[in-house]
């Protein structure tokens, strides 16, 4: 039988535990590997690109005509498809409860997506989502500032014209070099506070501010596996969005399933779960 003090000692250090957040494993690049064949087994099981696109198209449609009005589209095609890198970890937020459902051996179909809005801490994935819009919004404006620095208000006639400048002009590989950069910088923000933040909220019911302390945590503590994951979402995100974005209704549920994944390789189940 415990003494008064050894239960003293042991509630203190479960205390210290849940007040330090969950715990972070170190994974390895083939944990990566696995979470992208198992989103893909997800995705097999669950098709639901047709949701996908009744989500993403009116979205794309709204960006679209409220961000490049009165400027020439071609210069934002590629920053709003390396966008979805920013929005695509709130946007899968159904996949991850289809995941979570499977994982369970619950029932999962494609409409038990919806279910995600009667979390209990859906207000917090509210919160995250409109953070990261806001990163969304600004890395749209940087790369519109970044082109008109380079190159004034002057359109482009036409693709050729617009590749034509950008890749045999000093002013365009100027605009390639600090756009890749700031671009760098809006996907490791987005990254930091994000990459299990969503899953842990639906999971656990965590606040927003304890979802983006843990995820931090889980990038400082895999710096490498989290950089190589943050390269894999944002080379196929934009492969997804080439074909006028028609491959995200397949990149993205294959994404945020293989995201659901990767949460459960890097934080330990909670106590008892």
């Amino acid at each position: 039988m415990a003494t008064p003090y050894q239960a003293n000692v042991t509630n203190d250090g479960q205390a210290a535990q849940d007040a330090a957040g969950p715990v972070i494993r170190t994974i390895g690049i083939a944990d990566l590997h696995r979470a992208l064949k198992l989103g893909w087994e997800d995705f097999k099981a669950v098709p639901s690109h047709a949701i996908i696109l009744c989500l993403i198209y009116p979205v794309i449609g709204l960006v679209l005509a409220r961000l490049v009005h009165g400027y020439s589209v071609l210069p934002l095609l590629f920053p709003l498809a390396a966008g979805f890198a920013l929005l695509g970890p709130f946007a899968a937020l159904g996949l991850y409860e289809l995941s979570r459902r499977r994982e369970n051996g619950e029932s999962a179909s494609a409409w038990d997506a919806f279910e995600v809005f009667r979390s209990p801490s859906f207000g917090a994935m509210l919160g995250l989502g409109a953070l990261l819009l806001a990163l969304f919004v600004a890395w749209i404006m940087t790369a519109q500032a970044v082109y008109a620095a380079a190159f004034g208000h002057e359109t482009a006639a036409n693709i050729p014209d617009f590749a034509n400048r950008v890749l045999t002009t000093s002013q365009g590989w100027w605009l390639v070099i600090v756009g890749c950069g700031a671009g760098f910088l809006f996907a490791l923000a987005a990254l930091c506070v994000s990459v299990v933040s969503f899953p842990l909220m639906l999971d656990r019911h965590a606040g927003a501010g304890e979802a983006i302390a843990t995820s931090i945590r889980a990038v400082l503590r895999n710096p490498v596996p989290m950089a190589v994951w943050g390269l894999i979402v944002a080379a196929l995100l934009i492969v997804g969005s080439l074909p006028v974005f028609a491959g995200l209704a397949v990149v993205l549920p294959i994404l945020g399933h293989a995201t659901w994944h990767v949460y459960r390789k890097i934080v330990e189940p909670a106590p008892g779960a």
